[in-house]
């Protein structure tokens, strides 16, 4: 039986609870109800439902309107009230507070106003945890402290939170029925499409002849849920599962397993994407590797000849050679014994870290993104396709270089950094991490002004978000600890139990 039918019941139940609320007030304004909101809501419980006022005031102000300077006069207004900010006198709550420090999380550079937003709301939410800690308003504070709602995987955040809500003291028990439903109904299209991509692995039998490479079908599903979950991806998600599976592939062959000779080889033959080549000169292993690539490349630009009647093979074939030369010259700096600059790693880096090739495979497998007027600026990728890329590239290095400096891996953004300047490790990634904040405020201020479509635009700011999730505190796709595991099985394999 088909259940997204069921899922349009459950969305509607939820509207209907919304659409209760009508108005909510923000401190002397006010943001009107009704459908707008309803339906905001009901697209994503986790940011509007629960999170309060000032998000819906920003995605309001810069998805909506795209009225920037009024939102930073909302965000003065607020400045000047929390300047002053008491708790039991002030015309702005607690909640107010919390939502004003989320939202300035959505700067750009050289917004001073969103900067102050965010010193002033964490100090006044620090002094106010330490005299009411264990308040439920409390864990929603610390919880945001931290990691801002902006930076935290959508999904996630959502069994997070509809755990968490069962202990407000304003429970809304329909809304949190309804919230549970919506989950499960989810999770269970995610199950199938598992299961789809279980049987299409086991096919390739790339686990089997390639004995070297990580076997990690689960956790490569598990990062397209957390990037886009909606239902009507599921394309894309089993697309973007498939591309993990030949990035984990690769790039163990790379790093692991291939000569510099044969990864040469390779490399050459990816670049020309030459099958005869490839079947003449290449080894065993890599020639399945290769083939297997090649259906899979033709397998997405059929669908889209299908259904846009545009001819995607050289952009495909393209994202993967790019890749492939990234992986061969870090291979070269490894066997060399090579140290580049940060610079010249970043350069090379933000193409080694895969993200390009997933951007543009989402690009042809989102439902209604593709415009032809845009094809051309695909070619030599967005500018915030490499932002994103080297956004990926230098989280995934802090938490991945302490084992890979151990097992003799090519230099990363930390050693690379470390050799130029003769900074200690943490110094190193303490400058590392100052610039993935700024590299933060520079991907906001592409999302807010770029053509491509907002879906596209949320399917690149979901890749960042779980990288910064997978690889902030080391290397959970790698190697998984029991939270890493019990996130995994959270998400994918157990529904929330629904209230009797």
């Amino acid at each position: 039986m088909d259940i997204l039918p069921w899922r349009v019941e459950v969305k509607r139940g939820i509207q209907l609870v919304v659409e209760s609320f009508h108005t909510w007030e923000v401190g002397h304004m006010e943001v009107n109800g009704g459908k707008e909101l309803a339906s905001m809501v009901v697209q994503n419980y986790v940011e509007i439902g629960f999170h309060g006022h000032m998000v819906v005031v920003v995605n309001n102000q810069k998805k909506v309107h795209h009225d920037h300077n009024h939102c930073l006069d909302v965000f003065d207004f607020y400045l000047k009230e929390t300047n002053n900010f008491n708790e039991h006198q002030s015309s702005i709550s607690i909640d107010g507070i919390l939502s004003l420090y989320e939202a300035s999380f959505h700067l750009v550079e050289e917004e001073t106003i969103l900067d102050d937003a965010k010193k002033y709301s964490s100090k006044i939410l620090k002094e106010y945890v330490k005299r009411n800690d264990g308040s439920y308003i409390s864990l929603l504070i610390n919880h945001s402290l931290e990691y801002p709602l902006h930076w935290r995987v959508t999904r996630w955040e959502a069994h997070w939170f509809i755990n968490t809500y069962e202990k407000s003291h304003n429970l809304n028990p329909t809304f949190l029925q309804f919230a549970k439903l919506d989950f499960n109904i989810v999770q269970s299209i995610h199950q199938e499409e598992l299961k789809d991509m279980s049987m299409w692995w086991k096919k390739t039998y790339l686990a089997e002849k390639l004995s070297f490479a990580r076997d990690r079908l689960m956790e490569n599903f598990f990062w397209t849920v957390g990037i886009n979950f909606n239902p009507e991806f599921g394309f894309f998600r089993r697309a973007i599962t498939k591309v993990n599976c030949f990035i984990n592939t690769i790039d163990d062959m790379y790093e692991t397993f291939g000569t510099l000779e044969d990864l040469e080889l390779f490399t050459k033959a990816i670049e020309k994407w030459d099958l005869s080549f490839g079947m003449d000169n290449l080894p065993y292993y890599m020639k399945i590797c290769f083939l297997a690539l090649n259906n899979f490349v033709n397998e997405v630009a059929f669908e889209s000849l299908q259904n846009n009647e545009v001819y995607i093979v050289p952009f495909l074939r393209k994202s993967w050679a790019d890749l492939c030369k990234a992986y061969f010259v870090e291979a070269k700096w490894y066997y060399s014994g090579y140290i580049p600059t940060l610079e010249e790693y970043l350069e090379n880096g933000w193409r080694s870290s895969g993200s390009h090739v997933i951007f543009l495979h989402a690009y042809f497998t989102i439902p209604n993104v593709l415009k032809m007027e845009q094809l051309d600026s695909l070619k030599e990728y967005p500018n915030i396709f490499r932002l994103a890329s080297i956004f990926c590239r230098l989280v995934n290095d802090l938490g991945t270089y302490k084992r890979e400096k151990e097992t003799g891996d090519a230099p990363s953004s930390i050693q690379c950094y470390m050799n130029k300047s003769g900074a200690s490790e943490a110094e190193a990634c303490k400058h590392v991490r100052s610039i993935i904040n700024t590299l933060w405020k520079n991907i906001n201020r592409e999302a807010h002004h770029s053509s491509l479509s907002q879906d596209f635009i949320d399917t690149i700011l979901g890749l960042t978000k779980m990288v910064l999730a997978m690889y902030d505190h080391g290397d959970y796709h790698t190697f998984q600890d029991s939270e890493a595991k019990s996130g995994i099985l959270s998400l994918i394999i157990q529904p929330i139990p629904l209230t009797c």
